[in-house]
């Protein structure tokens, strides 16, 4: 089962198109409006043109909406799930590059983040924030421990109740220890034994950040918000 996320549908696809149909629109209204010359006319499709520009930039920068496709992530969030992400609290990056500006906070343990997959970024992924820089992050016998503590993970989910042994050289129930290096991320899904994560493919990169999870909206039996 795939594990990267999709863009909400059909709520995305309406939302392109009306954002694409305005643009013509307005482009079609000035022209017309120019030779009729009615300029309160003019001034109504301006305020609707400005509304929907308001809209892509929130998108854009603020709040965008995804759909959950795989089981990595149960019992947290369930396939079919909608949920809103919050993309600006890890800060606004500047398009085209790097930078990131308006940075409220950095991820921090515990955080469900929505990023690009490090092994093709074409594609998003979401998973909890286990490690930040500087932890040492280990798996015993499918207990985690950060900076050899075992950590009380009330989330998580078991569905096999094996355990690998060490010299398998499968990571799944014991890994590292290992030090997450600076603007890095150890990452991991609440179905632990299901899920495709950095025990697998290595730390996230900070810039491969989109933002934090924030509602479940749909359906709206489920409507909550994602902790």
């Amino acid at each position: 089962m795939w594990e990267w996320l999709s863009t909400a549908e059909p709520a995305e696809l309406i939302f392109n198109a009306i954002l694409v149909g305005s643009i013509l629109a307005e482009i079609l209204l000035r022209y017309l409006l120019r030779v009729a010359k009615t300029s309160k006319v003019l001034e109504w499709v301006d305020s609707i043109f400005i509304a929907i520009l308001l809209a892509l930039v929130i998108r854009t920068f603020a709040v965008q909406a995804f759909k959950i496709p795989s089981g990595s992530m149960e019992d947290t969030l369930l396939i079919g799930d909608h949920l809103l992400v919050n993309k600006f609290i890890y800060g606004t990056r500047i398009p085209f590059t790097d930078k990131i500006i308006l940075k409220l906070r950095d991820p921090r343990h515990g955080d469900i983040i929505v990023f690009k997959y490090p092994l093709n970024p074409r594609r998003d992924f979401i998973k909890r924030c286990i490690g930040v820089p500087g932890d040492v992050v280990e798996i015993k016998d499918k207990i985690v421990y950060i900076n050899g503590i075992a950590q009380d993970e009330l989330y998580v989910i078991h569905r096999d109740l094996h355990v690998f042994s060490g010299d398998t050289g499968n990571p799944r129930d014991n890994f590292g220890p290992v030090t997450v290096p600076p603007d890095s991320y150890f990452m991991m899904g609440d179905n632990r034994d299901y899920s495709a994560d950095s025990r697998y493919w290595g730390f996230l990169a900070r810039k491969m950040i989109k933002g934090k999870a924030w509602v479940i909206y749909w359906p709206i039996g489920r409507w909550r918000v994602v902790k």
